[in-house]
């Protein structure tokens, strides 16, 4: 079992670039998929960007492709989303969660992760 820590969010201004981080710990990252998800205030949970094992088959919304990076460091059992040019509809809570590789690459469900972080708060002035 592995407990998930985000951390890097912060308040920022619309155009800016935040990077959060996710760190494992009590077992290694290596063995799962991982992704990062976005819950708008009042709104449900949805995926942001997600990564294989082994760094393969990074995906991504539509809404964050071209602005949002996601990698890992399976050494440092951390998992990372650079975002950049934030605007206000990026605000809100990021979660990043892990799952077994029951597939290829990582899935766009929620109910498919098995560990989540307690969440990083994100706020975007415009």
């Amino acid at each position: 079992q592995v407990h998930l820590e985000e951390s890097g969010g912060g308040l920022v201004q619309a155009g800016d670039s935040l990077r959060l981080s996710c760190t494992a710990s009590g077992g290694s990252f290596d063995p799962y998929h991982a992704a990062w998800f976005h819950q708008p205030p009042g709104k449900e949970r949805y995926f942001v960007a997600g990564i294989s094992k082994m760094s393969s088959s990074p995906s991504y919304a539509d809404t964050v492709e071209g602005r949002f990076t996601i990698s890992r460091d399976n050494a440092k059992n951390t998992l990372y989303l650079q975002m950049n040019n934030l605007q206000p509809d990026d605000a809100g809570e990021y979660y990043c969660a892990a799952s077994r590789p029951y597939y290829s690459g990582p899935s766009s469900f929620a109910r498919s992760y098995e560990y989540w972080g307690q969440g990083t708060q994100v706020t975007v002035s415009s």
